[in-house]
C-alpha cells in the first residue's frame, strides 16, 4: 500500500516583494493541510500560516517528470513588501491515523536593489537529479519540469551518519553508510547528489550569522531576471552547481567582465549545458550522452546543444569562466576514487591574501579534517616552475590564474565506477576524452587521467577577481566550523563584496 502523504511546489519558484506566490498541493484522502513558510537564514523567521486549508487528492500525472504535475492551487501568499530576500521554506503537514505527515516545497524573494552579495541557488541542479514523478536527466529523461514537488531529501535532511554522499574514509571508504541512511530515511537514493540541505543552507546560515547580507535568487533569474546582479559586488556559486543555460552563463561572464567579483565555492561547476523551454519557462532539457538526439544538431543554433560547455562542438569551456573544469578534475573520496585522500587541499601559496589569519604555510593541508575536497571536484591543467604549480592555458584556463591549494582527483573509469557500464557504453573517463578531444584513445585519456581539485584566483582586465574552491564541499567545512576555511571564506566575503 502506498504511504498516505502529502507533497507541493511553489509556482512560481522566484518573485520579487509585493508579487504573489502560488503553492499546488495533493493531499491524501483530501485531508486538511497546515501550511507554514519560513524565512532560513542565521535564524528561522516564519512569515505565513494558515491551519486546514482545503486540498484535493490528486494523482501524479504519468509525463509528471518532464510536464510538470498541473495540480490546482491550495492557497495564495502576497508577499510583503518587508520580507527580505531569501530561501523560504514551506512546510506541508497533514494528520494520518495520529501522525504526522510533512513534505516541503520551497520559494525564493528576489534581490532587492542596492543587494551587494547575490548567492544563486543551484536549482537547476536540483531539478535535474530531482526523480518525482518519472525520470530525471540520469534515468533517461531529457526534459524536466520545475512544476512538481521535489522527492524526499532535496528540501530537507534529518541528521544522521551517511547523509554526506562523501565518503569519510576508513572505516567506511565506500561510503556504504550513505547508502544505509537514504534507505533507512526514505528518501530519492540521488538526494546525495543535489538540493538544499548540504551545500546552501549550512553556507547561507553561517554567512548571516557572522553578519553578512546575503541575498538570494535561482539559477533561472541569473537568465530571466539579470538585473539581480546590477548593484552587486560579488556573486557566489556554492555546493554542486552543474547545469547552466546559455542565458545564465551570459549573465555571469557579463557581470564579471563589467568588473563584478565571483566566488565559485562549487564543484562540477557549469559542466553541462541546458535550455529552459515552455510557455512559462518551466521545463528544463538536457540531452547529455544523448546530445546527437538533440533537435538543435545540424542547425544554425547548435551552439545550444545541450552536451558538455567543455565539448569540441561548443568550445566555449567553462574554465573561462571559473578558472576550473571538471573534466581535469573528477572524484575525490566517492565510490573507488581515491577512498583514502586527504580530503583536503595542499597549499601552494600561503602569502595570497586570502589565507590571512590562517596560521597556514606552504605544504600545510586546509580542511581535511571537514573533508572540504570530496565528491565532485574541478581543476585544471598545470605543470610545475620550481616547485609551484602554473596552469598552461591549453584547456581554456587563464594564464594567470594563481592556484593556491590542490587535491588529487579521478574520474570514473570502468573498474571504479559504482555502476560499471554495459558493454559498448563508454566509460566516464573514455566520454569525456571524447567530448573535449573528439578521440578517446590513450593520449587523449592520458590529458584528463590524473585530476586535481583547484583552489584558486584570477583577476580580470577590469579588476574583478574570480576564485574557486574547486569542490563541491566546502561548506561543510563552514558546518563543521573549521576555523580556517571559516577564516578563508571571511576574507572572501569581506573583500570582494565592498569592491567592484
Amino acid at each position: 500500500m502506498a504511504r498516505e502523504t502529502v507533497s507541493g511546489y511553489c509556482w512560481p519558484q522566484s518573485v520579487k516583494n509585493s508579487e504573489q506566490v502560488k503553492i499546488h498541493v495533493s493531499s491524501a484522502g483530501s485531508r486538511p493541510v497546515h501550511i507554514e513558510v519560513a524565512r532560513i537564514g542565521a535564524r528561522r523567521e516564519v512569515v505565513f500560516e494558515s491551519r486546514d486549508v482545503a486540498c484535493g487528492d490528486h494523482a501524479t500525472p504519468q509525463d509528471a517528470a518532464s510536464q510538470g504535475c498541473n495540480w490546482p492551487v491550495a492557497v495564495s501568499i502576497d508577499v510583503d513588501p518587508t520580507w527580505r530576500s531569501g530561501y523560504y521554506e514551506v512546510i506541508l503537514e497533514i494528520d494520518v491515523e495520529d501522525k504526522v505527515r510533512r513534505d516541503y516545497a520551497f520559494f525564493v524573494v528576489r534581490p532587492q536593489p542596492g543587494a551587494r552579495i547575490v548567492l544563486a541557488l543551484a536549482t537547476n541542479t536540483w531539478n535535474a537529479y530531482n526523480d518525482f514523478g518519472g525520470p530525471n536527466l540520469y534515468t533517461g529523461g531529457t526534459h524536466v519540469s520545475y512544476q512538481r514537488p521535489m522527492s524526499a531529501g532535496y528540501l530537507f535532511k534529518p541528521p544522521g551518519k551517511g547523509r554526506r554522499v562523501t565518503g569519510t574514509g576508513a572505516p567506511d571508504p565506500q561510503n556504504a553508510a550513505h547508502v544505509g541512511y537514504i534507505s533507512l530515511n526514505h528518501l530519492s537514493e540521488y538526494a546525495g547528489s543535489a538540493g538544499w540541505p548540504d551545500w546552501e543552507l549550512p553556507f547561507i546560515e553561517w554567512a548571516e550569522k557572522e553578519g553578512f547580507d546575503v541575498s538570494v535568487c535561482t539559477n533561472n533569474d541569473l537568465a530571466e531576471h539579470p538585473e539581480v546582479l546590477d548593484d552587486a559586488s560579488l556573486y557566489l556559486s556554492v555546493g554542486h552547481d552543474e547545469y547552466w543555460s546559455k542565458a545564465m552563463r551570459d549573465t555571469v561572464e557579463a557581470f564579471i567582465a563589467r568588473g563584478g567579483n565571483a566566488a565559485f565555492f562549487s564543484g562540477n561547476t557549469s559542466l553541462w549545458q541546458v535550455r529552459v523551454e515552455g510557455d512559462d519557462h518551466d521545463v528544463m532539457v538536457g540531452y547529455k550522452g544523448f546530445f546527437k538526439q538533440d533537435p538543435l544538431m545540424g542547425t544554425n543554433r547548435e551552439r545550444e546543444v545541450t552536451t558538455l560547455w567543455s565539448d569540441h562542438i561548443l568550445a566555449r569551456p567553462e574554465n573561462e569562466m571559473t578558472g576550473v573544469s571538471f573534466t581535469r578534475g573528477g572524484y575525490h573520496r566517492i565510490g573507488r576514487n581515491i577512498t583514502a585522500g586527504l580530503g583536503g587541499y595542499t597549499v601552494h601559496r600561503a602569502d595570497h591574501w586570502i589565507f590571512s589569519g590562517t596560521g597556514l604555510g606552504y605544504g600545510d593541508v586546509l580542511g581535511s579534517g571537514a573533508t572540504v575536497v570530496g565528491y565532485e571536484c574541478d581543476g585544471c591543467e598545470f605543470t610545475y616552475r620550481y616547485g609551484l604549480p602554473y596552469p598552461t592555458g591549453e584547456d581554456g584556463t587563464p594564464k594567470n590564474l594563481e592556484i593556491l591549494g590542490t587535491c588529487p582527483t579521478q574520474h570514473f573509469t570502468r573498474e571504479s565506477a559504482p555502476r560499471t557500464p554495459k558493454p559498448g557504453v563508454p566509460s566516464e573517463q573514455e566520454y569525456i576524452a571524447s567530448r573535449v578531444f573528439g578521440t578517446h584513445d590513450v593520449a587523449a585519456i592520458d590529458r584528463i587521467r590524473f585530476g586535481h581539485a583547484v583552489l584558486g584566483i584570477y583577476t580580470n582586465d577590469a579588476g574583478a577577481s574570480v576564485i574557486t574552491s574547486g569542490s563541491t564541499d566546502w561548506a561543510h567545512g563552514l558546518a563543521q566550523r573549521d576555523s580556517q576555511i571559516e577564516q578563508i571564506t571571511r576574507n572572501v566575503l569581506n573583500r570582494l563584496s565592498t569592491t567592484t
